[in-house]
């Protein structure tokens, strides 16, 4: 099999060159025989010295160097356009008539420098013939432009030598300039007024050369655009073709998103900060990009957790490249959302889906991720109660900063669930810094060693494991909450108490019931301390009703 697939390969170029020696058999002269053979690419022309010599002042050259040897066979390197432009040329030599074309003209204007079909050596030349086409016909249409340039990246360096490159270039911009010039014009209109204004809600046709250029090789893309951009073309205009080039050439099988997540830890806000060119109703910038670029580097980090065993996966600690790459990536995602949530354009389900595109022990404060709730928050103060919940349920209020926690307390914009976790993390926060402050180790709550290694993954703790634990003290800490709750009803129902003993008695006796009610609640004592009353079996139950109810309203 392989064999046969051998022996059919070798017989493609046989066959190729068999059907060019046909079509120059057509045209050559059969009653005149052959005096010199031209080789081109491993293929040989059998084609006479007169017709070429009297137009091509290299192949002059190299027979009048021979002349004592009567020299029949030439072998041209290098030639530019390879066998099929020699054989456009060896016509023009013959007299025979062709077509240029967009398609050729480099070409021609290439091989003419080769071979030195110039005007030195005959009038009205191949040369002078290309180069009138190019500046007369080319350069008069850019999509005839656009197609010149992509037979030169065949053709690089001597086109670029040659100036057909930059003629072409030039002719591009110059015609883009243009377009835009004329279609600023047809967007002209008169006012009820009688002023003439700009209409900016038609559309504007002055930059469908856009898709023109997506064809073209980077280099040259790049060149074109230089270009454009020291003639004034609109930097809108040249945006949108960037972008635009971008999807068409730079993201194939989504390759380039690929390897922009592999590399997110050293990007930095402005290498994310992408212009949306949809439509006048989308997004300041590309989310949807940015999203994708997040999956594909959440999905490597995954991709990694698996294929490590699972001691690997527990030595993992925040000192480690993938864990310092998560770090990273969170306080730059985080400023992302800081930067997109003044946008009136960015719906709510896009920007979750951004701040929920990391697993969750990728931040380990939660200040910047709040700090960006609260920016979008305030830019879109129309949100109802429950999508503000959805938003603030992203926010783990345990993981904020001291400073962060005081502003989210007297944030009128945040939930009232949300500011009551505030308030109690708060005080927890207060009571275990008494509690430290005293030196009572012994008497030190379960829930401070929650609070310190919550703030940041332990390193001797896989963040699988700390994942676990802190779901079980998160449940822990909601029965605290809602025992809290009920010592606040409780203090509510005293105060209401203390209202009518004040009606009733006088200043003295008022202090005197009012610290036996005090000493009573014991607010900040534990619930297993001697001096706290025990509550009756009746009373047990109900708050146990209560408590459940509570825990059911949190989650």
């Amino acid at each position: 099999m392989d064999r046969g697939g051998d022996k059919q390969q070798q017989h493609q170029p046989s066959v190729a060159k068999s059907a060019r020696q046909h079509r120059y058999d057509e045209w050559i002269f059969r009653d005149v025989p052959s005096d010199i053979t031209i080789e081109v690419n491993g293929g040989g022309f059998s084609l006479h010295k007169f017709p070429l010599v009297s137009r091509s002042g290299r192949i002059r050259k190299l027979v009048a160097e021979h002349r004592d040897s009567d020299i029949s066979r030439v072998e041209l390197l290098n030639l530019p356009g390879g066998a099929e432009t020699f054989e456009l040329a060896a016509k023009f030599c013959y007299g025979i008539n062709f077509e240029i074309t967009s398609a050729n003209v480099a070409q021609l204007c290439c091989i003419s420098d080769f071979l030195e079909m110039t005007e030195e050596f005959s009038k009205d030349n191949l040369g002078s013939r290309a180069e009138e086409y190019l500046e007369s016909i080319v350069c008069k249409s850019l999509e005839m432009c656009v197609e010149v340039l992509q037979q030169c990246e065949t053709l690089l360096p001597l086109a670029d030598e040659l100036r057909v490159v930059s003629r072409c270039i030039d002719a591009i911009a110059s015609k883009a300039c243009v377009e835009q010039i004329a279609s600023s014009f047809s967007r002209l209109e008169y006012s009820s007024s009688g002023r003439l204004h700009m209409n900016r809600q038609a559309k504007c046709d002055g930059d469908w050369w856009i898709e023109d250029l997506s064809g073209l090789r980077i280099d040259l893309y790049q060149r074109v655009i230089t270009a454009m951009k020291c003639r004034g073309v609109r930097p809108e205009s040249i945006g949108a073709s960037l972008v635009n080039y971008a999807q068409k050439e730079l993201t194939k099988k989504l390759d380039l998103e690929r390897r922009i997540g592999s590399q997110l830890d050293i990007a930095t806000l402005d290498d994310l900060l992408i212009p949306s060119f949809k439509h006048s109703g989308d997004t300041l910038f590309d989310v949807d990009t940015v999203h994708r670029i997040l999956i594909n580097f959440s999905q490597q980090d995954d991709s990694e957790e698996e294929l490590e065993d699972d001691s690997v996966f527990e030595s993992d600690s925040p000192h480690s490249p993938s864990q310092t790459a998560l770090f990273k990536v969170s306080k730059l995602v985080d400023n992302y959302l800081a930067e997109i949530a003044p946008d009136a354009n960015l719906k709510l389900a896009k920007f979750l889906v951004i701040a929920d595109a990391l697993p969750e022990h990728a931040r380990t404060v939660h200040d910047g991720l709040y700090r960006a709730i609260d920016i979008y928050l305030k830019a879109h103060q129309g949100l109802s109660d429950t999508d503000r919940k959805k938003l603030c349920k992203l926010i783990d209020f345990q993981k904020l900063s001291q400073e962060a926690g005081a502003h989210a307390a007297q944030n009128e914009r945040l939930p009232l669930q949300s500011i009551v976790q505030v308030l109690y993390f708060e005080q927890l926060r207060l009571r275990n810094s008494l509690g430290c402050s005293n030196g009572e180790d012994e008497h030190k709550p379960m829930h401070q060693s929650w609070r310190i290694s919550s703030g940041a993954l332990s390193a001797a703790m896989s963040p699988r494991d700390n994942y676990a634990s802190l779901r079980r003290e998160n449940r822990e800490l909601k029965l605290e909450l809602a025992r809290l709750r009920m010592r606040l009803n409780d203090l509510e129902r005293e105060h209401v108490c203390m209202k009518r003993d004040m009606e009733k008695s006088n200043s003295r006796k008022f202090m005197s019931s009012f610290s036996k009610k005090i000493g009573k609640l014991s607010f900040f004592g534990h619930s297993s301390s001697r001096a706290s009353t025990s509550p009756s079996r009746q009373s047990y139950r109900t708050d146990s009703k209560v408590i459940e109810r509570t825990c059911a309203s949190i989650d």
